[in-house]
């Protein structure tokens, strides 16, 4: 059953599923800006570490009240803390020491589409005509937005082992967000995030660790502080929870869009901090976008 607040105002998850994609495209900060000071893995470790210590102090006594059910829900959490905070919060950080930031924007955009097949094929879902055509469309947007308007671009593109780790993410993002939504939980939404959390970095720390013996050590600094705790509430508390009221209201698959959105906010941030420049794909990707998430979020 979908929320009361959609009663009250039933444009409010359409008005969340543009809201929410603004925070999660603060990512491409993090990985254009974050990933230049502190290691790949180490950056995802202290995100989620950050995120646990932030939020548990406020939902300690629920959890602690909730002994048996955190022991029933242990193997789903401990799954989508690996999901959706370890591989999602480490793969991409290390896509981008080996292949582009285009690679890794079309990759991505298979998210959805796998959100949508298992969907369909364990929880029958049903994906009418519209959603279909707003998932083509928006694809469409997000790849001239990444091809500059450019087909050669697309023709021409190399793929590296680092797509091999977005494709990795794209697959982790679409099992988080499908049992997300289908494993019911006793906890609260933000309890629940707060355990996912612990889980997460729980499943990043022994690579964390292997990555500073072997292969980068951390630099603990003001920089790495800055980091850390832009990436821990930005793209992570508000993002994820953002996220995960609209999968409440809307069902996994039409969320899932917000991978698109993402796409068209990602790039808008590159032009207002990065200082790239705003050109016609630009507009056109963006217009394709939002076109194909107003026939995706039709009915009938």
């Amino acid at each position: 059953m979908k929320p009361s607040l959609t009663k009250n105002n039933p444009y409010a998850p359409y008005l969340l599923l543009l809201i929410q994609p603004i925070f999660m495209a603060t990512n491409t900060i993090v990985a254009r800006g974050g990933v230049e000071s502190v290691p790949p893995i180490s950056l995802a470790f202290w995100r989620w570490f950050t995120v646990f210590i932030i939020l548990f102090p406020f939902f300690f006594n629920e959890i602690l009240k909730n002994k048996k059910d955190f022991n029933k829900e242990f193997f789903k959490l401990f799954f989508l803390g690996s999901m959706g905070c370890g591989i999602c919060g480490a793969f991409p950080n290390l896509a981008g020491m080996t292949t582009t930031m285009a690679n890794i924007g079309i990759i991505y955009t298979s998210s959805p589409v796998i959100i949508i097949f298992l969907s369909i094929l364990f929880f029958k879902e049903k994906i009418n005509f519209f959603r279909i055509m707003g998932l083509l469309i928006c694809i469409s947007g997000v790849f001239t937005i990444i091809s500059k308007g450019n087909l050669d671009f697309l023709i021409n593109l190399n793929f590296t082992i680092g797509d091999l780790w977005v494709l990795g993410a794209a697959l982790g993002w679409a099992l988080y967000s499908i049992y997300l939504l289908n494993w019911k939980s006793k906890f609260s939404l933000m309890a629940r995030f707060t355990l996912i959390a612990m889980f997460g970095f729980i499943s990043l720390f022994p690579f964390f660790v292997l990555e500073n013996i072997y292969f980068a050590k951390t630099n603990y600094n003001q920089t790495f502080l800055f980091w850390i705790v832009f990436a821990a509430i930005s793209p992570s508390i508000v993002a994820f929870s953002l996220y995960t009221r609209l999968q409440k209201y809307v069902g996994a698959s039409f969320a899932g869009f917000t991978l698109y959105l993402f796409a068209v906010y990602g790039s808008i941030f590159g032009i207002i901090i990065f200082e790239e420049p705003l050109l016609s794909f630009h507009y056109l990707g963006g217009l394709l976008v939002f076109t194909g998430v107003y026939f995706a979020r039709k009915k009938v």
